[in-house]
């Protein structure tokens, strides 16, 4: 697999981001002109728990910033954003409307309902670029290109990370969805090479109630016994509080990022809070860090929480898009959706900023369950003080735990 390191056009175009935008005032991605490029980000918002209008409001802002430079490799940037409304129905709309318009991806979009999407991306073969991963439709279709372990990797990497922390119990809060029942397969094999067990705590998506799930989740609230929480941030919070309620004394607290952001840690993150030394497993370095220097910068004033995840995802997804676009423009090449996927899986990986190592779809896992899964890396976090900050340093592969192997010594 090979890197390359010339610098790029489009990336370039992306790292001026914060000061284009400063430049370009308000107006649309879309711009007045006819686009010769056209893709597409959806998810949902005004519907509850589910909501990420982050997600589109950014592809928004990264479309008009290329556009005030001279658009993609001198071709106008049309981003369609789309709200799927967190239903299928929704989300249906949204793929007929991308057909419709013939963008030439999908990309960075967040939706519970991808198992019923992208077969109607498949039949009009376009790729589906740095989906959030909820999904496991995202990890198996062929047109799919995810640039993250999606929550599977980080309940893996969250079994891991409580195992070291000398726990042998974890109850597995989670969304009592189809897509939630996978996630106890996952953690259990994570916690199978030190005979770890999983005890499952399913929570309903409208429960208005979360004193049943934090007792069961407590249990008897002994030295070895740990909670993961996989909830969305809504929910968790008040599983957090319920569970507050019963002043655990001996159990200890995990979870995965897309349940506890930085934003959403509030006073449950403060010294006497409940999250307070709490494991979190995340895809990306802590928000703090500087490799999110142009994210934070590219958002500026807007209303975007920076540190949720989803919106992290999709500056993700669109670097990867953007990188390719730069390799094809090198090789002459026009940009169709059919180049762009051939670009994906060339072998040449793609550099994301330092958000990610670098990616590439050629070699995919080798696994029924998550065949498109490239990127199985995650890193370890805890709450201190009120502040995500790495608890162990880099990234941690979690591949040998989705091929059925043992951990590396």
């Amino acid at each position: 697999m090979t890197s390359r390191t010339r610098p790029r056009r489009a990336l370039a175009v992306l790292a001026l981001l914060p000061a284009l935008l400063a430049s370009t005032g308000c107006g649309s991605s879309t711009g007045d002109a006819e686009s010769d490029y056209a893709v597409m980000t959806w998810a949902p918002s005004g519907t509850g728990a589910s909501d990420r209008p982050g997600v589109t409001a950014l592809a928004d802002l990264i479309g008009r910033a290329v556009n005030s430079k001279g658009g993609l490799n001198g071709h106008h940037l049309k981003v369609l954003t789309c709200n799927e409304h967190n239903t299928a129905d929704g989300g249906n709309a949204c793929v007929h409307q991308a057909v419709q318009q013939k963008v030439i991806a999908v990309i960075g979009s967040y939706s519970l309902n991808s198992d019923a999407l992208l077969s109607g991306l498949e039949a009009a073969k376009i790729p589906y670029i740095g989906g959030y991963g909820l999904t496991s439709a995202e990890f198996t279709s062929p047109l799919s290109y995810p640039v993250a372990g999606g929550t599977p990797a980080l309940v893996i990497g969250n079994g891991r990370q409580l195992i070291a922390a000398g726990c042998r119990t974890v109850a597995l809060v989670r969304p009592d969805t189809m897509a939630g029942d996978a996630l106890t397969g996952y953690l259990a094999g994570a916690l199978k090479p030190e005979g770890g067990q999983v005890v499952d705590v399913r929570v309903n998506e409208t429960t208005p109630d979360y004193a049943a799930a934090a007792r069961k989740a407590l249990g008897d609230d002994r030295v070895g016994n740990c909670v993961s929480d996989t909830l969305a941030p809504g929910q968790s919070a008040g599983f957090l509080d319920a569970y507050r309620r019963l002043n655990a004394k001996h159990t200890q607290l995990g979870a995965v990022i897309g349940s506890v952001p930085q934003s959403a840690l509030g006073p449950n993150g403060a010294a006497d809070g409940v999250l307070d030394n709490a494991y979190v497993t995340s895809w990306y370095p802590p928000t703090s860090g500087p490799a999110w220097d142009a994210l934070r910068s590219t958002v500026g004033g807007n209303p975007i929480d920076v540190s949720d995840p989803a919106v992290q995802t999709t500056w993700v997804a669109y670097r990867v898009f953007l990188a390719a676009a730069d390799r094809l423009h090198e090789a002459g090449k026009p940009m169709t959706s059919l180049s762009l996927r051939e670009e994906l899986e060339s072998g040449d990986s793609l550099d994301t900023g330092g958000v990610t190592p670098q990616l590439s779809w050629s070699e995919t896992l080798p696994s029924a369950e998550s065949p498109r899964l490239v990127n199985t890396w995650v890193t370890f976090q805890q709450v201190k003080a009120g502040q995500l900050v790495e608890q162990q340093s880099g990234y941690l592969d979690m591949r040998w735990a989705f091929t059925g192997g043992q951990p590396p010594e």
